[in-house]
């Protein structure tokens, strides 16, 4: 009877003491996932777009006439729209490898490099199928409520202004 009393005393403490773990051991994951959490709270947040410049045939920047929302969640997702608002009759509006029939619309998860102030765009889904899959690698500026956004590609040429809700 003692050995069983004993028993049952040692299991009721170790049960006790695994369930006491599991909040550390929840925290300890969540930080290590979650890579560099400050400069990934500084995205955080619904941000309306200011202006998009892109290269027109000749490779010089003009000024596209659009709108559009970008959203980084806390945990990690992230999403943009952008929709052209004088679409060519057949035309295509905006750049073929992000827009179709003058609408970007594509979302996923994101990770930040602060000492490059940079993010990664991981895409799981978009309108542009070819993006799926993709890891889009951004260079950001941040000034006051506003966001400077351009691609690390050095072949692509365009630059997004974005402004936090």
């Amino acid at each position: 009877m003692k050995n069983r009393a004993a028993r049952c005393a040692l299991l009721f403490l170790l049960a006790i003491l695994a369930i006491s773990s599991i909040p550390f051991a929840t925290k300890l994951r969540a930080g290590q996932q979650s890579g560099n959490k400050s400069a990934q709270n500084t995205l955080v947040g619904a941000w309306r777009l200011i202006s998009l410049d892109e290269p027109d045939a000749d490779g010089k920047l003009h000024r596209a006439d659009c709108t559009g929302l970008l959203v980084f969640s806390r945990d990690g997702h992230m999403s943009v729209q952008v929709m052209y608002r004088n679409v060519p009759a057949g035309g295509q509006g905006g750049p073929v490898q992000y827009a179709q029939g003058g609408y970007e619309a594509s979302f996923g998860t994101y990770t930040v490099d602060e000492g490059s102030s940079t993010f990664t765009f991981h895409v799981e889904g978009a309108m542009v199928r070819s993006l799926i899959g993709k890891d889009l690698k951004r260079v950001y500026k941040l000034s006051g409520n506003q966001m400077a956004v351009r691609s690390a590609d050095s072949h692509e040429h365009w630059l997004v202004a974005w402004e936090r809700y």
